[in-house]
């Protein structure tokens, strides 16, 4: 198997910093509703981890910016987190990125950039089309949803001004708000980033699980479709055994699609932990 000449390559360490107001406007963004305090009001306020991927956005738009592939048509594919631990109501935090793997599709190639700090490990994977053929390991198939009855069957409201609002947290990639930048990504209108779809959709499915979703672990998700501001998406969820690393957490499976049929997340997985960092029963599960 050939290595892509990009496999391994450092997008080096920056120090990100954040306040309150930029917790809350993204708890707000993502779909809280005013009245959750505990995620909008700095008195009360716990930080949402997937508010993480908001501060390491740089790390993938780096990549693209040295020219591994053309950001004009190049897809978040995939997104993975895992939380290593709380952040703080306002702070700074180092954060390292490095292109940890490149798979070859054929006609297109998956960049998975993963950016490392003290508190999370998140992983962008980003499916760029015209960079594929080099010889590469093609990398695993997408994980099908559990062949049995879903526990939980929700819904994600979305609004029509989220996607303007979610680009202030720092994606500001022009298809999400630029009809012409959008029709050139081959879409007839801006559509939303798929981690605002993919945080909003965690809000109910904490909700179902009886956890607060500021409990998040582990998350995963495949980003089959865009959400439109404005869709109202169908949440199917299937609880899951945590596995025995975690026996006591909580962890579900998850797809969501639009109100016409058109599916927008797949292979979804989320684990909440139900413990505290001192192995004590957590009083918000």
């Amino acid at each position: 198997m050939t290595v892509s000449p990009w496999q391994g390559r450092g997008l080096g360490t920056r120090t990100v910093a954040w306040t309150a107001r930029d917790a809350i406007l993204y708890a707000l963004a993502v779909g809280a509703p005013a009245d959750r305090l505990d995620l909008v009001y700095e008195e009360r306020l716990r930080v949402l981890p997937t508010f993480a991927l908001t501060l390491a956005q740089w790390a993938p738009d780096a990549l693209g910016a040295l020219g591994a592939f053309d950001i004009t048509t190049a897809v978040h594919g995939s997104q993975h987190l895992v939380v290593h631990g709380p952040l703080q109501t306002s702070g700074e935090l180092a954060t390292t990125a490095r292109v940890s793997a490149v798979r070859d599709k054929g006609a297109a190639a998956v960049f998975d950039v993963e950016v490392s700090s003290e508190r999370f490990t998140a992983t962008w994977s980003i499916f760029a089309p015209g960079c594929g053929g080099f010889g590469g390991e093609r990398g695993p198939s997408a994980p099908r949803s559990p062949d049995r009855p879903a526990d939980h069957v929700l819904a994600v409201a979305t609004h029509a001004r989220q996607a303007a609002l979610y680009r202030l947290l720092g994606d500001r990639h022009a298809m999400h708000i630029d009809p012409e930048a959008a029709k050139a990504a081959g879409m007839d209108r801006p559509f939303l980033h798929g981690l605002c779809t993919l945080a909003a959709s965690l809000l109910p499915l904490a909700g179902a699980l009886g956890v607060h979703p500021a409990e998040l672990a582990e998350l995963d998700a495949r980003f089959a479709a865009p959400a439109f501001p404005g869709d109202r998406l169908g949440l199917t969820g299937w609880t899951e055994a945590p596995g025995p690393d975690a026996p006591g957490d909580r962890a579900v499976r998850f797809e969501a699609s639009a109100g016409d049929g058109r599916t927008v997340l797949t292979g979804g997985r989320a684990r909440f932990r139900t413990t505290t960092p001192d192995g004590t029963e957590n009083p918000d599960a």
